[in-house]
């Protein structure tokens, strides 16, 4: 008998199963990955290359940003048993992202992450992708509440590295306990920093909390880095290895 897919559908490689298995039995709290191929080859470029290049500490530590899991769903593999105790996936249906659900409480339970250096699977990219009807707010509030709970919590003071956007919407997003721990934003556009202070206008505080706005060179970490990756030309990432601190420690990466 043949099968034929339907266009939408993954396709995963012969030797999948037998590689991802072998990674598997030997991690038994472990959701085990893999690199994917892209169809269309030009979709998505820049989150194919994160999910393809993430060092194996950065499985770990870039959780938090809006790509969601380190290693995706399509690629999971892991034992039944560790699927069961973790509590299999939430079936709220359309707009719910189960898969972040899941590995968010995959991650809580001291589960690891492990990704085969291999492409196993064709990745398809299609407008009928359930991923496309999960609501952007409904992951934002999922990830700063994970953020909070396995970073901030352990910290007394960080940096928002980022003044724009991005980075006030995230300041407004935490708990009044942790927006006091933000004792700066930075960044490296000079007319954010001649301002010289953020204002939380929305704030019942009286009076209204005003977060000082440094260069970059002149912040103290720890950072919660709130710049998209892999967008500067590299010019991002060349000012953050010129601080030479270490992911993990030193900072998150949030965008």
């Amino acid at each position: 008998m043949i099968l034929l897919l339907p266009v939408e559908d993954d396709v995963m490689m012969p030797q999948r199963v037998r590689l991802q298995h072998e990674a598997a039995a030997h991690h038994p709290r472990c959701i085990v990955g893999c690199q994917v191929r892209r169809d269309p080859p030009d979709s998505t470029k820049r989150y194919t290359r994160w999910i393809n290049q993430l060092s194996a500490d950065q499985l770990l530590t870039q959780v938090f940003t809006s790509h969601g899991p380190t290693v995706i769903m399509p690629t999971w593999f892991c034992s039944r048993e560790w699927f069961s105790q973790v509590g299999c996936f939430d079936e709220g249906g359309k707009g719910v992202p189960e898969d972040l659900l899941f590995f968010q409480e995959h991650l809580r339970r001291g589960g690891h992450v492990l990704r085969v250096e291999q492409s196993l699977l064709v990745y398809r990219c299609h407008p009928q992708a359930a991923s496309r009807s999960v609501l952007e707010s409904t992951i934002w509030t999922l990830r700063v509440r994970f953020l909070e709970e396995r970073v901030l919590l352990h910290w007394t003071t960080f940096t928002i590295w980022n003044a724009g956007k991005q980075g006030r919407r995230l300041y407004r997003s935490l708990d009044t306990a942790n927006q006091q721990k933000v004792t700066a934003f930075c960044d490296v556009d000079e007319r954010k920093i001649q301002k010289g202070f953020y204002c939380y206008e929305d704030s019942q505080d009286r009076p209204k909390p005003r977060v000082p706005i440094l260069h970059f060179r002149a912040a103290q970490p720890p950072f919660v880095i709130c710049v998209k990756l892999d967008l500067t030309g590299g010019a991002f990432e060349d000012n953050l290895s010129s601080l030479h601190l270490q992911e993990g420690r030193d900072f998150f990466h949030f965008s």
